[in-house]
């Protein structure tokens, strides 16, 4: 995909949506498109190790939400799909009051966390073949903050912020590759805080 001249773009996931998107073949399909993109059914089926049939039937139900687009370039069957959105988003309380979308998001969640570690685990099995300069930049990090809600909200903002300069800083440059961010928040300590009266 031609970044220069594709606007990033997200999709708020409604229920309908979300249920769609909670099955194995589905989240890969989607993830798989957004990095290599646009890929037809055949090619989707090889780097899934799957059947066409089965990507063409995932590829349907991830259009009928909207998740994937047919760009029309295809020839005949050999349709060609992207993904419709850069990323997608939620909000996890618009669902509070439907048992089932909460499970699928629980589900899609857990799935985002296996697929984060599996790629984690590949660049380590691969990093000592690169360059010194990539391999010193890129890994783990953690930090321990201590915010209210609102900061939490206002760091994010920050983040997304920062993340949006650095979106095509590197575009025209020779040197440049694409890189995987991934940020997760999570509280040190499991036990929910008491509310302030």
């Amino acid at each position: 995909m031609d970044e220069a001249k594709h606007p990033y773009t997200g999709i708020k996931l409604d229920q309908q949506a979300v249920r769609v998107l909670a099955h194995p073949m589905r989240s890969r399909i989607l993830g798989q498109l957004r990095i290599d993109g646009p890929l037809t059914a055949t090619d989707l089926a090889a780097i899934l190790s799957t059947n066409t049939g089965a990507t063409s039937y995932h590829l349907r139900a991830l259009e009928s939400v909207g998740l994937v687009t047919d760009t029309g370039e295809g020839m005949g069957k050999r349709r060609l799909w992207r993904a419709s959105s850069d990323y997608h988003s939620w909000r996890n309380s618009d669902f509070i009051d439907d048992d089932d979308t909460r499970a699928a998001m629980g589900w899609l969640q857990h799935d985002y966390v296996r697929q984060f570690t599996n790629r984690a685990e590949q660049w380590l099995d691969v990093a000592e073949a690169w360059p010194a300069a990539w391999v010193d930049v890129f890994g783990l990090n953690d930090s321990f903050l201590r915010v209210t809600p609102e900061q939490a909200a206002a760091l994010k903002d920050d983040i997304d912020s920062l993340l949006e300069r650095y979106r095509t800083l590197g575009d025209g440059d020779a040197r440049a590759i694409r890189v995987h961010l991934h940020t997760f928040v999570g509280p040190v300590d499991l036990q929910p805080p008491e509310e302030a009266g």
